[in-house]
């Protein structure tokens, strides 16, 4: 069983600073791999324990993505080799944008089964790249997966959706988004650590791949919340007086 995850280098969320406009600084924030996404990497390397097969990792941005730290981190947790497409338009990119060069990558890897993804990106969480990967490739998409299980040519998986779970059969090849409840991440030995400096890394530019020209969309601007200081107004009881109290409270804070 042939499976390639995708995944994507994100700033880490405690070490971005907010600004007095409440702009974004990302200058000294350190960078890390999108918690989804190890998620999707280690359904892929459980699967390829229990059937065998190989597992590559595939990944796309700017200068983010030829951290040689995190790359090992990704190989480490059991990929055998990396793919990732480096080019300077991809800064910010959207949803759109990304699923199209990771269309175009997947096609260069060569024969596989399953393409995972993180349910969403740990700094947009848009929810957007399996679910357009999957039309471009023209795949059975599923997403907000929970379990996964193997057999023949097809997967039973399982998702919540609201409060109910549902099973489904899907062909393969398809495209998976897993979420974070499907496992626990594993912790990678300093064996591991150690053979993953020795796994090969095929690194693809703008000129290997089709970069869209136009994007979908542009960000305007990110700004944090508005920080707001609390009423602190209680109510005690039950009865219908407290009640009605706190709706008109409620109803002059919304007016």
């Amino acid at each position: 069983m042939n499976i390639i995850a995708c995944y994507k280098i994100v700033p880490f969320e405690e070490s971005i600073v907010i600004r007095k406009d409440r702009s974004l600084s990302f200058e000294n924030a350190e960078l890390v791999i999108g918690q989804y996404d190890l998620n999707a990497i280690e359904a892929g390397a459980r699967l390829v324990g229990e059937h065998g097969g190989e597992l590559v990792a595939l990944t796309a941005g700017s200068g983010e993505v030829e951290n040689s730290k995190l790359r090992k981190a990704v190989l480490s947790r059991g990929p055998s080799r990396c793919v990732t497409v480096n080019d300077p338009s991809l800064t910010g990119a959207d949803s759109s944008a990304v699923s199209a060069v990771l269309a175009e990558a997947v096609r260069s890897v060569g024969e596989y089964d399953l393409i995972l993804c993180g349910e969403g990106s740990s700094d947009l969480y848009a929810q957007q790249v399996g679910v357009q990967l999957g039309e471009r490739l023209g795949l059975p998409v599923i997403n907000a997966v929970t379990s996964i299980k193997y057999s023949g040519d097809r997967l039973a998986v399982k998702r919540i959706v609201g409060s109910e779970t549902e099973t489904l059969s899907v062909a393969l090849p398809a495209v998976i988004s897993v979420s974070s409840g499907i496992n626990v991440t594993r912790v990678p030995s300093m064996k591991d650590i150690l053979a993953a400096g020795k796994k090969p890394v095929r690194a693809l530019t703008g000129s290997d791949i089709a970069i869209p020209a136009d994007r979908t969309t542009d960000t305007v601007e990110t700004l944090a919340p508005n920080q707001t200081e609390r009423k602190r107004q209680i109510f005690e009881g039950d009865g219908a007086d407290t009640v009605s109290a706190f709706l008109q409270a409620v109803s002059a804070e919304l007016r």
